[in-house]
């Protein structure tokens, strides 16, 4: 028998792989599922058994959370990404890591084949099938729901008629989970207008008293949350633990495919939204403007590269490079007010503050030039414009 590595999540596509490899298609199928978050010692346990399930030959759960913070989740951070404004990479963050270590597993136990339960109309294909097929080309891709165009509702079929009658509970959405967010997709994502409902997010309102969170930043590193230091990734998780109970950092993203179509995608990410704009507030009160314009559109393309699955591209050190320098500076506190399904940001404390009252007040009072000064600078700084008017009329 050939051996297959299967990406497997528990989900229904997987699910679906896992028996139609094995039993279909005669594989040893090693079932693999690499952890970036989000999931308890229970819920990984509930993976295993289900993937046995499905008929696997073996099951290995890999922790990658911590590499995961390293290689992707703090340059994130330090660029403070939102795609389109909106949508912090929850997933499409995470799927480079988890297609390295799949294809470093798989080679070694030398396996012949690797599959995953992507789509043929979605960025997750093009994610995993890059990085396998650059550093290991002499293994075959297997994709059973891209190559038979199948529906949820035919997969579940399938199981059934195979002896797997599961509660597919939430069958009707596809939850991915990890660090840095849930994402969210079904049947009102399809369309352009309608909402997810509110049971289709994975955390509830527990919570409505307003709570203020101090939370800490060092060269642009989460290092604490109300005073209690951890690691980064430990603290996102803690933050995410306080944050969800408000149902706070939910979302629709609507976006380009690597494809060329347009995608609509619900999701849940209230560590990485809160965390995200702690970080620019406190990189406003400390970088200089032209580090903050020339990191916006530089962390935009990093963004944009990660996205589309252009992780092993050597451009995307050169701006991992730029992003850690621009962070020597980022240390001090915010200061979060968490709500019911928002947040505000309260303020920042930093010795690296650059609104330093020793050089003037924003609109009260000047401390280091005369009004003659003033009125100098502002005519040599018309030049152009006066120039440009008086020539072109």
């Amino acid at each position: 028998m050939k051996k297959l590595v299967l990406a497997y999540s528990g989900g229904l596509d997987t699910s679906y792989c896992a028996v139609h490899c094995s039993k279909d298609l005669g594989y040893e199928v090693h079932a693999v599922s690499i952890n970036t978050g989000g999931f308890t010692e229970l819920e990984i346990k509930d993976i295993e058994i289900k993937a046995y399930q499905m008929g696997v030959k073996t099951y290995q759960n890999i922790d990658a959370v911590e590499s995961y913070y390293q290689k992707v989740v703090k340059f994130l951070i330090f660029g403070n990404v939102l795609k389109n404004n909106t949508y912090p990479l929850s997933v499409s963050a995470e799927r480079s890591i988890q297609a390295l270590e799949i294809i470093k597993y798989a080679k070694k136990i030398n396996a012949d084949y690797v599959a995953h339960g992507s789509t043929g109309a979605g960025n997750d294909q093009v994610r995993f099938d890059l990085i396998f097929q650059t550093l290991a080309p002499e293994i075959k891709i297997i994709t059973p729901i891209r190559d038979q165009h199948l529906t949820r509702q035919e997969e579940i079929q399938f199981l059934i008629a195979n002896g797997i009658e599961l509660t597919w509970s939430k069958a009707k959405y596809s939850i991915n989970k990890g660090l840095w967010g849930t994402s969210i997709g079904g049947q009102e994502t399809l369309s352009s207008h309608l909402p997810l409902p509110e049971e289709a997010y994975p955390s509830q309102l527990q919570k409505k008293d307003k709570q203020q969170v101090q939370l800490t930043f060092s060269k642009g590193e989460l290092v604490a949350v109300n005073k209690e230091q951890d690691l980064p990734h430990k603290c996102i998780e803690k933050l995410n633990k306080l944050a969800s109970k408000y149902a706070i950092g939910r979302d629709i993203h609507v976006g380009d495919t690597i494809l060329g179509i347009k995608g609509r995608v619900g999701f849940e990410a209230a560590a990485a939204i809160i965390t995200i704009k702690a970080h620019h507030l406190l990189e406003k009160h400390i970088l200089t403007k032209w580090q903050l314009q020339h990191k916006e559109y530089l962390s935009n393309w990093y963004g944009t590269h990660l996205h589309e699955g252009l992780f092993l591209d050597p451009v995307m050190r050169d701006f991992e490079a730029f992003l850690e320098s621009s962070q020597t500076q980022v240390s001090g506190h915010v200061y979060v007010s968490l709500k019911p399904y928002h947040f505000t940001i309260d303020g920042i404390v930093s010795e690296n503050d650059l609104m330093d009252t020793d050089f003037g007040t924003y609109g009260e009072e000047n401390k280091r030039w005369t009004a003659d000064e003033a009125k100098g600078f502002i005519k040599i700084y018309a030049n152009q414009s006066i120039i440009s008017q008086n020539t072109h009329k």
